[in-house]
């Protein structure tokens, strides 16, 4: 990100009052902790996990955070919440697709009806921008977690049609797994190589979408000043083979651990439930509405794009350009995974 852009977002975040909700998960914390940089006059952080705000207080050691013990499914909760925001983030969801797949309606009461709790509150509030942060999973949805995933797209996108006179943008940024975030594969990788255990793919074809979470937020604060209204924000992002990303691990991080790599097994486990082989992140309806920036897709929730008539935009991970090794390993030194110097 560029000096322009920065004093952009510095421009635009000086002295809001923004909520983030989820505060204290991979994404959300990170969208606090960038925040701080652009003179917020306090950031509202919501999240279900007592210590895990605890921790975060402590850690930031600033007057601008407001830790909000609470729920999205409150909806009484969320009214004191709000009282006063000008910007909202909404990262609170669950988000593990076979928990979700075996607790379908704890999923629903997030995800869903969480949502529009805080939409009802947000347009009673009149905040000016509401962003939910959605997923590739989403997209097609095969399972419990990405079905309430679009519904939560949904509803944040339809507020915009029924809210009347109040001022309130509703919008979504989408983008796919976010590496070395909280239960993604790069933790769970480094603890099966620290036990000595072997490693577990599910799928030898299975890819995936991946970003680091200071790119991710990075866009996520940019669409939220680009925000009119509708939009989705669809963010560009390179997808790899999970076998290729686990073969690097491993012939990284193995001998860190005392291991050959050579010796270390590539256990094959079969998709869980709920996984699809690969993701998607633009639907075939949404062709018609977007337009392609430097960085991201926008879909545009009203108007068609004639240009696009007799394009087949194919955006998913089976039928990008795959990272190669060398690159994965590139990517896994910069977000500090296997270390601080590549060489």
């Amino acid at each position: 990100m560029n000096k322009s852009q920065l004093e952009n977002l510095k421009s635009f975040y000086d002295n809001k009052v923004i909520l983030v909700t989820g505060g204290t998960g991979s994404i959300g914390k990170e969208i606090v902790k960038t925040l701080l940089n652009f003179n917020p006059k306090a950031i509202r952080v919501l999240d279900i996990n007592e210590t895990a705000l605890f921790d975060l207080e402590q850690e930031l050691n600033t007057p601008k955070i407001r830790a909000f013990l609470g729920d999205i499914r409150d909806k009484d909760r969320l009214k004191r919440a709000v009282e006063g925001v000008d910007i909202i983030f909404h990262a609170a969801a669950l988000k593990h697709v076979p928990l979700c797949e075996y607790n379908p309606f704890e999923a629903v009461k997030t995800n869903v009806i969480g949502t529009q709790n805080l939409i009802d509150v947000a347009m009673d509030e009149e905040v000016e921008k509401f962003i939910t942060v959605s997923t590739d999973k989403a997209v097609n949805p095969v399972n419990v977690m990405g079905a309430t995933k679009l519904l939560a797209e949904r509803l944040t996108t339809s507020a915009n049609l029924y809210k009347g006179h109040r001022k309130t943008a509703f919008s979504v940024v989408r983008f796919g797994n976010v590496l070395n975030s909280r239960g993604s594969i790069l933790p769970l990788l480094k603890e099966q190589l620290k036990n000595g255990k072997d490693i577990t793919l599910t799928h030898p074809e299975m890819t995936r979408f991946i970003m680091s979470i200071n790119d991710a937020v990075k866009l996520v604060l940019k669409s939220c000043t680009l925000a009119k209204g509708g939009e989705i924000f669809i963010l560009k992002m390179p997808s790899v083979k999970i076998k290729d990303l686990i073969e690097v691990v491993v012939e990284e991080l193995a001998p860190k651990y005392g291991y050959d790599p050579e010796e270390i097994n590539i256990k094959i486990i079969g998709k869980r439930p709920g996984e699809k082989l690969y993701e998607e992140l633009i639907v075939e309806e949404e062709i018609y509405k977007l337009e392609e920036l430097e960085d991201m897709f926008v879909v545009y929730p009203y108007k068609s794009n004639t240009d696009n008539k007799d394009k087949k935009i194919i955006y998913d991970s089976k039928n990008t350009k795959f990272l190669s090794k060398g690159e994965i390993k590139r990517v896994l030194f910069d977000i500090r995974y296997l270390g601080d110097n590549y060489e």
